[in-house]
């Protein structure tokens, strides 16, 4: 009987050996033979890797070929993703080196699990200190991967920045909105300025290298390599020289006024070819290196830099162009034939309307004044007179919109703004936005107060009770609606604020800039633009841009030519006298201080040189930096000087009201 039961336990050993065996040899066989390649592939991704090499992007250069961005290789640290079960071991290690937070590395690996073996950009410009300790960790440290890879180097460092722009890893959205053009996380991106307007021009082909790597992920030897192709150059419009000396003179005059005890938080100047369009310098302070977005920021650097005012391009910012405006009006007076250039008015001191008194800036007047002198002198009564009486603000902003303000000029970089030429329903819909963001809320506050109070009270005495309070209430905010409804329409002060450049007039430097050219050459305007040509790694020319005329000013010659004798006078015997006193070159320019309620005041100058023979205009505009011929027009003089080899230019800074 024992021995019965030991025979069939014995059996059953057997048969479940066998089926093992049998699922076993199933199972091996169908690894062998039907899933062969799989494994195969699984076993190269194991094994072998393709490490990308990435292409240096294209470098920048100025109109004379010096180089304004360049390359230069830096030590780089990724992280591959082997699924090991000490990642978290590896990562807090590797984070505490690089000094990094643990939680910022697994987010990056946690964005790229579905590509695992491929390495994640963890750091870049990694110092050499740095980069030893890694090494000396290595077999410590599986799927640690260290590179040379080429960043962004700058000659001149903050140099041009806005204008240039800057390159970061690419972010989620562009990732997505690129999806088909071959980036990967982790890739560089231009950001703005010109790295992010030529980005498809700029960007080089990545190569790759398949190596064979350890069990750590650690290179063992290349198993073939294909070449990185990199990106395009571009040659700029931009002079260096002149882009050196309009950096220098801005920051210059800034710090002079808040000497002066100016708030002076920051300017902007631009020169332009007015022949063609060309931009010969583009500065804005204050500005900032583009390589501290190589590395990436902190928060802390984030918020830092912001505060310091460094990210705006005040080129395309909005300001009131306060009296550089008032040519607009005497072309305007000229070419519809209300007045002539000779037509003159006598200057009390003060614009009367009704039984209000709008004061001129000179106390007393400027007696008798014929267009070349209010304009020379920027008396504010003769243009408050020829715009309210004989022009009105439909003829003032046809005619700004003739010289190109309400739209953008078209340059490369991204974020121009378009500008405002006041109208009264532009204002209307301003205003009452204003005053329903106000109000609105109030209306609403009030009935939601009383909608569950109404709702609940059961007794009509108190129901008529709660409603006439209600009522009190909306009436009450109703009446402060009121006191303000009245300013939704077009006054009278607003034609006036027009006239002189005041008011909901604002456009940008650029756009003055472009004016300025325009009234300088004669009528023709030109689209303003920065890159020159660009040219392949080779040398060969791929793209070219030449001046691109956008439209010529239909307005009689002699409405443009007053505007030039007027402005020429503005630098021999009017508001910037002082300032190009014993310049050897003929300038015509015009001062403006544009008013800011609660802030110092706007300091504005724009000019054009020579006067008869006109090569190049300027714009500058000091951020609450007082008068435009003390504060503004020296950064002008600095330029023509730098641009015409003028030596030994006195550094006059005289006083100007205007």
């Amino acid at each position: 009987m024992e021995r019965k039961i030991i025979e069939k336990k014995t059996r059953v050993l057997l048969y479940l050996i066998i089926f093992i065996f049998t699922v076993l040899i199933s199972r091996l066989a169908y690894m062998q033979l039907l899933e062969t390649e799989r494994f195969e592939t699984l076993a190269k991704q194991n094994h072998m890797r393709l490490n990308p090499i990435i292409a240096p992007r294209g470098e920048i250069y100025d109109r004379k070929g010096v180089k304004i961005v360049g390359n230069k290789p830096v030590y780089t640290v990724s992280l591959v993703y082997l699924g090991l079960k000490d990642t978290d071991r590896v990562v807090n290690r590797v984070a505490s080196i690089l000094g990094m937070d643990p939680k910022e590395i697994m987010k990056k690996l946690e964005e790229q699990q579905l590509r695992m073996y491929q390495p994640v950009r963890l750091a870049t410009d990694v110092p050499l200190e740095t980069i030893t300790v890694l090494e000396e960790q290595r077999l410590d440290l599986p799927g640690v991967v260290i590179d040379v890879e080429p960043v962004r180097s700058y000659p001149f460092k903050s140099m041009l920045s806005h204008v240039l722009g800057y390159v970061q890893e690419i972010k989620q959205e562009q990732l997505k909105r690129n999806q088909d053009k071959g980036y990967r996380l982790g890739d560089m991106y231009g950001q703005d300025g010109l790295e992010n307007a030529f980005e498809p021009y700029l960007r080089g082909q990545d190569g790759a290298r398949q190596v064979e790597v350890d069990a750590q992920a650690r290179p063992v030897r290349d198993l073939g390599i294909k070449e990185p192709v990199p990106g395009n150059n571009l040659v700029l419009t931009i002079d260096a020289e002149l882009q050196k000396t309009a950096e220098a003179s801005l920051e210059r005059q800034v710090l002079e006024m808040r000497k002066q005890g100016y708030e002076a938080r920051g300017g902007a100047t631009v020169m332009m070819d007015v022949r063609t369009g060309a931009i010969r310098a583009m500065a804005s302070y204050p500005t900032y290196e583009p390589s501290i977005w190589i590395k990436g920021l902190s928060q802390k650097q984030w918020e830092d830099l912001q505060k310091s005012g460094a990210l705006p391009n005040r080129v395309l910012q909005l300001y009131p162009p306060a009296s550089t405006f008032k040519m607009i009006l005497a072309i305007a007076g000229v070419d519809t034939g209300k007045v002539d250039p000779s037509w003159s008015i006598a200057d009390p001191g003060h614009y009367l309307f009704g039984n209000r008194a709008f004061n001129d800036w000179k106390p007393g007047g400027h007696g008798r004044v014929d267009m070349r002198k209010a304009i020379s002198e920027s008396c504010d009564t003769y243009f408050w007179y020829l715009g309210h009486r004989l022009l009105g603000v439909d003829l003032i902003g046809k005619y700004a919109r003739k010289f190109g303000f309400g739209e953008r000029t078209g340059i490369e970089i991204p974020g121009e703004p378009a500008g405002i030429v006041p109208t009264p329903e532009y204002k209307y819909k301003r205003n009452k936005a204003y005053l329903d963001a106000i109000y609105g809320p109030k209306f609403k506050a009030i009935e939601e107060k009383y909608k569950p109070l109404l709702a609940s009270a059961t007794d009509p005495a108190e129901r008529e009770k709660l409603e006439k309070a209600k009522q009190r209430e909306l009436r009450a905010v109703q009446n402060q609606y009121d006191q303000y409804k009245w300013d939704l329409d077009w006054q009278v002060y607003d034609t006036l604020n027009m006239s002189i450049g005041q008011g909901y007039n604002l456009y940008t430097p650029l756009q003055l800039v472009n004016y300025i050219a325009t009234i300088a050459n004669n009528g023709t305007r030109w689209k303003p633009y920065l890159v020159e040509k660009i040219v392949s790694p080779d040398g060969k020319v791929i793209k070219e841009f030449k001046p691109q005329k956008i439209g010529q000013v239909d307005v009689k010659p002699e409405a443009l030519q007053v505007a030039r004798e007027g402005m020429r006078m503005v630098t021999t015997v009017g508001t910037a006298a002082g300032i190009f006193s014993g310049f050897p070159v003929e300038v015509a320019g015009k001062t403006g201080t544009g008013e800011v309620f609660g802030h110092d005041n706007h300091a504005l100058f724009v000019a054009f040189a020579p006067y008869d023979k006109p090569e190049v205009a300027v714009a500058t505009v000091i951020d609450y930096g007082g008068h435009g011929g003390s504060a503004a027009g020296p950064v002008a003089r600095d330029l023509f000087a730098a641009y015409f080899g003028v030596q030994n230019v006195p550094q006059r800074t005289a006083y100007s009201p205007e």
